[in-house]
C-alpha cells in the first residue's frame, strides 16, 4: 500500500492473478455520502498483479493488517482509514443543543446525556434469525428510535455511538461515551441461543468478580470477541478489561448501572417475557466506560421464530424503544446528571 498527492489517492497492489468478480463489485459498494472515499478503481497493473486505487476527499491515515479466520470468515486483508483530523463527538453534541434550544434564550440547565449503542454493524452482523435477520439491523432499527425519543425529552439529549451499518470497536464505543462526558450509555442487542425456544428480554452491568450466571459469562465472551469479527486490530481486549474492573471507582459506578438497569428492566417486563427477572453482570467490554454507568440490553432472542418476527415489526421495535426510555427517565429522576457538563439547555 502507499499513498499518492495531487490529488489524494490510496493505491493497493494484491499479487493475485486475475480480478474476480468479488474485486469488480467493490467500487459499487461506495457510498456516494462516504466521508473519506470520494470512488474506488480496479485493474491490471502488471502480471500477476491488481491494482486497487481509492480517490480520496481528503488526506487520510491508512492502516493495513491481516485477520485470520472467525465466524463465517476465512483469511481477511483489513484497510482501515483514519482521518487526518478525527471527529469531535462532543463538540457535535453540543452543535446539535445549540440547535434546539429557542432564540434568545441562554443555557442554564443540565441535559442527561444518554449513549445509545446499536451492537455489532458492518462485517459483525451479530446474531443472525432463522429467517436471515440480522442483529445489527434490528439494534440499530430500536436504537434510532430510543435517539429520537430521549431527544423529545426536555431534560435530555442522546448521541448513537453509531448511525449506519458499519463497525466501530468496542473500545471506540466506550471513548465516545467519555468524550461527550455522557451520563448513561445504554448498549441494545437481540442476542441467539442453542435452543430456538429460549426467550425473553435480559439487562446486564458490569462485574467485577465472576458473572452471575454462565449464560451471562457466554454472552459477554461472545461480544467481546464481536471485534474479532468486525476487523479490529487490536491486542489484549481482555487486559483492557481487567485493567477497568482494577479502578475501584468501577464499584460505585456498577452500583449505579445496576440502578438503572433495574428500572430498564422492569419497564420492559410490560412489553414482553423477562428471561431473568433481575439484572445480570459479567465482563462485558462495551460496559467499561469510567463513571458511566452503563447496561447492556438483549431485547429479545432472534434465534426464537416468534421474537424474531417480532423484532422485525416497527411497532414492536417502538415498543421496545419506549419501555428503555421510561426506565431511562425513572433513573433520571432519582438520579439527575452531575452538575458538572460543558452540555446544558433551558
Amino acid at each position: 500500500m502507499f499513498a499518492l498527492k495531487n490529488p489524494e489517492r490510496l493505491v493497493l497492489e494484491l499479487q493475485v492473478g486475475e480480478i474476480t468478480p468479488a474485486l469488480n463489485e467493490l467500487a459499487g459498494k461506495v457510498s456516494a455520502e462516504d466521508p473519506y472515499i470520494q470512488g474506488l478503481r480496479v485493474g491490471h497493473n502488471r502480471p500477476g498483479v491488481v491494482r486497487l486505487v481509492l480517490d480520496l476527499r481528503a488526506e487520510v491515515k491508512p492502516q493495513v493488517f491481516t485477520l485470520k479466520p472467525i465466524a463465517d470468515y476465512g483469511h481477511r486483508l483489513v484497510l482501515d482509514i483514519h482521518p487526518v483530523v478525527p471527529v469531535d463527538p462532543l463538540a457535535a453534541l453540543l452543535r446539535e443543543t445549540e440547535q434546539r434550544r429557542p432564540a434568545g434564550r441562554p443555557a442554564v440547565a443540565r441535559l442527561a446525556t444518554i449513549v445509545i449503542d446499536p451492537g455489532h454493524g458492518g462485517e459483525d452482523p451479530g446474531a443472525l434469525g432463522r429467517r436471515g435477520t440480522r442483529e445489527k439491523d434490528v439494534t440499530l432499527l430500536i436504537a434510532r428510535r430510543l435517539k429520537a425519543l430521549v431527544d423529545a425529552e426536555p431534560n435530555m439529549r442522546a448521541l448513537l455511538t453509531r448511525d449506519g451499518d458499519y463497525y466501530i470497536a468496542l473500545a471506540s464505543r466506550v471513548e465516545k461515551a467519555r468524550q461527550v462526558k455522557a451520563d448513561l450509555l445504554v448498549s441494545i442487542h437481540a442476542d441467539a441461543f442453542v435452543r430456538p425456544h429460549a426467550r425473553g428480554s435480559s439487562v446486564f452491568a458490569l462485574s467485577t468478580r465472576r458473572a452471575t450466571s454462565e449464560m451471562a459469562r457466554l454472552l459477554a465472551q461472545k461480544e467481546n470477541e464481536s471485534d474479532l469479527i468486525g476487523g479490529v486490530h487490536m491486542k489484549g481486549l481482555d487486559s483492557h478489561v481487567q485493567q477497568t474492573l482494577l479502578d475501584l471507582s468501577q464499584t460505585a459506578n456498577i452500583d449505579y448501572s445496576l440502578r438503572l438497569g433495574s428500572a430498564v428492566l422492569q419497564r420492559l417486563g410490560t412489553v414482553n417475557t423477562l428471561h431473568k427477572p433481575r439484572v445480570e453482570q459479567a465482563s462485558f467490554a462495551v460496559l467499561t466506560a469510567h463513571n458511566v454507568p452503563s447496561i447492556l440490553v438483549e431485547t429479545a432472542f432472534i434465534s426464537n421464530p416468534e421474537e424474531e418476527k417480532r423484532l422485525k415489526d416497527r411497532a414492536y421495535q417502538d415498543k421496545l424503544a419506549r419501555a428503555i426510555l421510561e426506565g431511562i427517565r425513572d433513573y433520571v429522576a432519582r438520579h439527575p446528571p452531575r452538575p458538572a457538563s460543558p452540555i446544558a439547555l433551558n
